[in-house]
């Protein structure tokens, strides 16, 4: 996760590279005292990345205010006091995954997190964290109220799962699209497992703004919603490339890479390269990529596009 942490005395400097240093597992970036928070946090809101404000959580609702839109696109945000003593995830806990990082950073400060999300202090099932876990879709993002409310009374949840339509009325149903466009009145909630995964190549430090406008483009152009696909996919030498991994970050889904080897054996007809197989050992990486990443049966719905030093191809899983 890409993180930002932001502070306004020696204090919480002091503090925010002591996080620096304990989160290791993460991008974290200490910004410097007197940088704009507009500038920060409108970036931040944009390239979903962690806030983690040292100081009064007044200060962070001002800051954040202007750039809160969605509850299931906004990114994590955290507050921790001066002295260290406490953390509070205020915005995006479940989905955008603030209440996990508090409990992280808790952790290492050896804090208190406090935690307000209704299911979690009563322990209940949180259909939307169950969502993120299983790369389901929410195609219905009000039945999250309505799941979490049945939950929160004490009620069982019912989820079904392959028989449909279900015998009776359910909480929640996980579908494909197909069979759930039929049976919304059939569940508060409806699941789809996510239908694509994006293959993508690209030239050696290829900017994320570019990456971003091509591939956002191409999808548009094919009809294809982001929060349909499951993956970026690419060859394994471009594991560390900072614009695809920012990529994956702001559009909240894993970089899944795969070895030359690996990709020439995957099934299916792809469109051949001389040049990519030369630099990389294979010749074709979008297209294989993203059928490897989609899984056995799937198909390339979107060919190979390229644009300056940039490639793109889509699978849809069977």
């Amino acid at each position: 996760m890409r993180i930002k942490t932001l502070y306004f005395t020696d204090k919480g400097k002091a503090l925010a590279e002591r996080l620096k240093d304990g989160l290791s597992g993460h991008d974290v970036t200490v910004v410097p005292k007197g940088v704009p928070l507009a500038f920060v946090c409108g970036d931040a809101f944009v390239d979903n990345e962690a806030l983690v404000f040292i100081g009064a959580a007044g200060i962070a609702v001002r800051a954040i205010s202007p750039f809160v839109s969605d509850k299931l696109k906004d990114p994590p945000v955290i507050v921790i006091d001066e002295n260290g003593n406490y953390v509070v995830p205020i915005l995006s806990g479940h989905v955008g995954g603030a209440n996990s990082l508090a409990l992280e950073v808790a952790d290492i400060l050896e804090a208190q997190p406090v935690i307000t999300t209704a299911t979690d202090v009563s322990g209940a099932f949180p259909v939307d964290v169950f969502a993120k876990e299983n790369e389901l879709r929410i195609a219905n993002r009000d039945g999250i109220a309505k799941v979490s409310s049945s939950a929160l009374g004490g009620k069982p949840v019912t989820i079904c799962i392959k028989d449909y339509p279900p015998e009776g009325p359910v909480d929640v149903l996980i579908a494909d699209e197909a069979a759930a466009k039929g049976l919304r009145d059939s569940a508060k909630i409806v699941l789809c497992p996510k239908q694509y995964a994006i293959g993508m190549g690209c030239r050696k430090d290829k900017p994320f703004e570019d990456l971003r406008a091509f591939a956002e483009e191409v999808l548009a152009e094919n009809g294809i919603d982001i929060s349909d696909a499951g993956c970026i996919a690419t060859i394994d030498i471009k594991k560390d490339e900072e614009g695809l991994k920012r990529l994956s970050q702001a559009w909240r889904m894993p970089l899944i890479t795969f070895d030359a080897g690996l990709l020439a054996k995957a099934e299916g007809s792809f469109s051949h390269s001389d040049t990519v197989m030369e630099k990389v050992g294979v010749d074709n990486v979008c297209e294989r990529a993203a059928v490897l990443a989609a899984g056995r049966g799937s198909q390339i719905i979107v060919k190979k596009t390229a644009r300056d030093g940039m490639t793109i191809a889509v699978a849809e899983k069977k």
